[in-house]
């Protein structure tokens, strides 16, 4: 309903910022959405790929790029470190490193019992890097697909671990307060939210960020002011064929489910 909404309004788009997650890494079994999807990769990757389908087209405009007052039009993902195996963050195996496989879980329909994008066994902590590492390929494929013929610039970001935001309210009640202790004093990765949303609205609207099918990060997090660089994905990430099937699939699984539900879900 909001996306038909939007779309059908008269107020214009300038930018679509895709943020909503779950993280839950201390489920026993799988949930799943109504839809029937593990509810990681409905809520973070396919919730998303649907929402950006319903609203690609009002977003492009008339294909020049330019919004409201000139602005440029934008595309914000958001991704995560630990879905990236080009950072240390992302090699971490715990419980295991984000790997989509060959995307067996996407091509078996993702019903239970399929749980994963690799078609394995459910891992809580991993669906959620999957779900990530999902989002990020899909930005590179919305680029490839999209930026030359509307001018709308596609890009992912990492601003930094905010690591008291409600997002970990799923954790174990001791992760919580040793977590961001962790992260400010060891690793220097945390981020406040403040700063995180600056980051976000910077990569949205500022002129530095201009640059299409890129991922966002910056060098000691912790450090206000600290300059942004463009992050290169892992191998997954940046591969052409995983992205057009992954694409591919995403876009068939919430085809039918949101002609089930009564909605125009392709692009």
């Amino acid at each position: 309903a909001f996306a038909q909404a939007v779309a059908a309004g008269s107020a214009p788009l300038d930018a679509l910022v895709c943020n909503a997650a779950v993280y839950m890494p201390t489920l026993k079994a799988p949930l799943f959405s109504p839809q029937g999807y593990e509810l990681s990769m409905a809520t973070n990757h396919l919730g998303h790929f649907l929402l950006i389908q319903l609203l690609l087209e009002k977003l492009a405009g008339n294909g020049s790029g330019k919004g409201s007052g000139g602005v440029q039009k934008r595309l914000v993902v958001l991704g995560t470190v630990t879905a990236n195996s080009k950072e240390l963050g992302g090699k971490i195996p715990i419980p295991a490193p984000a790997d989509l496989g060959d995307l067996a879980g996407f091509a078996d329909g993702f019903q239970d019992p399929v749980t994963m994008a690799n078609g394995k066994a459910f891992k809580p902590g991993k669906a959620y890097k999957d779900s990530k590492l999902c989002n990020m390929i899909t930005v590179t494929e919305l680029h490839r697909r999209f930026h030359q013929q509307t001018g709308v610039v596609f890009a992912s970001l990492y601003p930094g671990c905010v690591a008291d935001s409600p997002l970990f309210r799923h954790s174990f009640k001791v992760f919580q307060r040793v977590f961001p202790w962790f992260q400010k004093t060891v690793t220097g990765g945390y981020v406040s939210q403040p700063t995180a949303g600056e980051r976000v609205a910077d990569v949205v609207s500022g002129e530095a960020f201009s640059a299409s099918g890129v991922h966002w990060s910056w060098g000691n997090r912790q450090r206000q002011g600290r300059q942004q660089f463009i992050q290169e994905l892992s191998q997954q990430g940046r591969d052409p064929a995983m992205a057009k099937r992954l694409w591919e699939l995403s876009a068939q699984l919430v085809a039918e489910s949101a002609q089930a539900e009564g909605m125009d879900g392709t692009a």
